[in-house]
């Protein structure tokens, strides 16, 4: 039987792991030309508030699953600066 904390799980996961395949890409690549670091200083910052939610309200799925997508953006933005310093030619 599937129950909400399941469909919490599977939620958690989802999104958790939603940046993997641009973070695999990025690197790949090492092109970064099409990413906006607005948005992912954004999502980073909604994030790291889903955190402290998560944690006022001692909910473990919700504070872990965030704290690894964050941990995911970290990595995310740090290809991002990598790759788009001034004067590094595209490889596309």
């Amino acid at each position: 039987m599937i129950t909400w904390f399941h469909i919490g799980i599977i939620a958690a996961l989802l999104t958790t792991f939603g940046f993997v395949p641009q973070i695999i890409r990025m690197y790949r690549t090492r092109s970064v030309g099409d990413i906006s670091l607005v948005t992912l200083l954004q999502f980073s910052l909604g994030v790291t508030l889903w955190i402290f939610y998560g944690i006022s309200i001692d909910d473990p799925i919700v504070t872990t699953a965030n704290m690894v997508t964050l941990g995911t953006l970290i990595i995310a933005v740090s290809l991002y600066v990598l790759y788009k310093r001034p004067g590094r030619p595209d490889m596309n």
